[in-house]
């Protein structure tokens, strides 16, 4: 992958996206024609060049920078901390595993390649690319990793892969996602605390409003009708 993409992740087996998959795939090359958006699954074969007879993966195949690939997991890890994670059979075991696999391959991502890292949740409305470095405030003293945006091997993010490894703990919900990334960027801005917007040594962390029209606990006024000018 190039500079400047835009990441999507599945790390469990299956290769039938959903609607809110499919849609959120496709807002993203939408709003961002000049970037490749890759979804990475893991439940695809590598070297099969087809992909499975699905409704989505026809959908997607109509955008010529969508590209649709397998998760090849230990090239992804390789020349990493976690490829000697990814190698031991214990953390499979654990309860949250395939969240944690899905925090580990964002953040390598983000280091190896750079770009834009996304959940499979976020339907995009603009484009995203005058956004580097950062990520999102989650709640109080909290960050949130389902927006990344990285230059490619940036220190923070050779760090959250170092504090993965080190502190790995799947059995708490968070620890290697939204924890870890306050923990490293606590270390990296020599904070106790994070409370609003903050900017230092080129890392930038934004509030929920600038993601998220309404928060979590409104959506329903999403559905809700509106005038002009309450918007």
């Amino acid at each position: 992958p190039s500079p400047g993409n835009v990441f999507f992740v599945e790390t469990s087996e299956q290769t039938n996206p959903s609607y809110l998959f499919s849609c959120s795939v496709e807002s993203a090359a939408r709003t961002h024609p000049g970037s490749s958006v890759v979804v990475l699954m893991k439940g695809l074969a590598k070297g099969n060049a087809s992909l499975p007879k699905h409704w989505a993966f026809s959908l997607l195949s109509c955008f010529p920078n969508v590209q649709i690939q397998p998760l090849d997991l230990p090239e992804l890890f390789s020349g990493t901390p976690l490829a000697q994670w990814y190698l031991q059979p214990q953390w499979r075991q654990e309860p949250y595993f395939l969240p944690v696999l899905s925090d580990a391959c964002r953040i390598v991502l983000m280091w190896k390649f750079g770009g834009i890292y996304l959940d499979t949740d976020f339907i995009v409305l603009k484009n995203l690319q005058n956004l580097t470095n950062a990520l999102r405030i989650q709640g109080d003293n909290v960050l949130n990793g389902a927006f990344l945006s990285f230059k490619p091997k940036h220190k923070f993010m050779e760090l959250c892969m170092q504090d993965f490894v080190q502190n790995c703990n799947g059995w708490v919900w968070g620890h290697q996602g939204p924890e870890l990334l306050t923990r490293v960027f606590k270390k990296w801005c020599s904070l106790r605390s994070i409370r609003s917007s903050t900017s230092c040594k080129g890392m930038n962390t934004l509030p929920c409003e600038a993601f998220y029209p309404l928060r979590q606990q409104d959506w329903k006024k999403y559905f809700e009708v509106v005038t002009s000018s309450e918007l």
